[in-house]
């Protein structure tokens, strides 16, 4: 199956630059599908998690002169927790914007069922509502406020677990592009 590949840090700030679709085609052997979003590709190749982590880090390393965070996921993995439509129940509208963050290792069980609810700065005034914790995926939604996107980090300080983050809308591009892979 097709795994997911999320770069952390890149492009933001006019520092970590990148070009996203220059790198797919220096993957070009492990069948690379650049999503659009910054630093998420799709991966079809019948590759390991070890050497396409040693390879994405190597070119970007020779081609960008950059090291970044990579956080790479089971397609079939992210399809499924894409599946229950984890969205349902929550708040939704223009100042809404739902988002799932990418774990670099799942969280112990412990840490998932304390911080499975969580919402940031406080219940009564949220900036940032986590609706579930599924292996490395964090869902969740935040206001479109300028300190909602503090308690990203905030998020990630929590849960001691290196994160980056993707809007709902590219998780569902990643799950179109597995989906016409099938």
């Amino acid at each position: 199956m097709s795994s997911v590949v999320f770069l952390r840090a890149i492009n933001v700030g006019g520092t970590n630059l990148c070009k996203p679709a220059q790198l797919a085609k220096q993957l070009k052997k492990f069948d690379v599908v650049n999503v659009g979003a910054v630093g998420t590709f799709v991966v079809h190749g019948n590759v390991s998690e070890s050497s396409l982590r040693k390879e994405l880090a190597a070119q970007l390393a020779k081609h960008f002169k950059i090291k970044c965070e990579i956080m790479i996921a089971s397609g079939a993995a992210l399809m499924k927790t894409a599946s229950k439509d984890p969205f349902a129940k929550q708040p939704s509208g223009g100042e809404i914007t739902r988002f799932m963050s990418v774990l670099h290792k799942p969280l112990p069980s412990p840490l998932v069922r304390r911080h499975s609810s969580l919402s940031l700065p406080s219940d009564k005034g949220w900036l940032l509502k986590i609706i579930t914790i599924e292996g490395q995926f964090v869902l969740g939604v935040y206001k479109r406020e300028m300190k909602a996107i503090g308690q990203l980090g905030k998020l990630e300080k929590i849960l001691g677990v290196p994160a980056t983050t993707r809007s709902w809308n590219t998780i569902e591009k990643i799950v179109n592009i597995l989906e016409a892979n099938r």
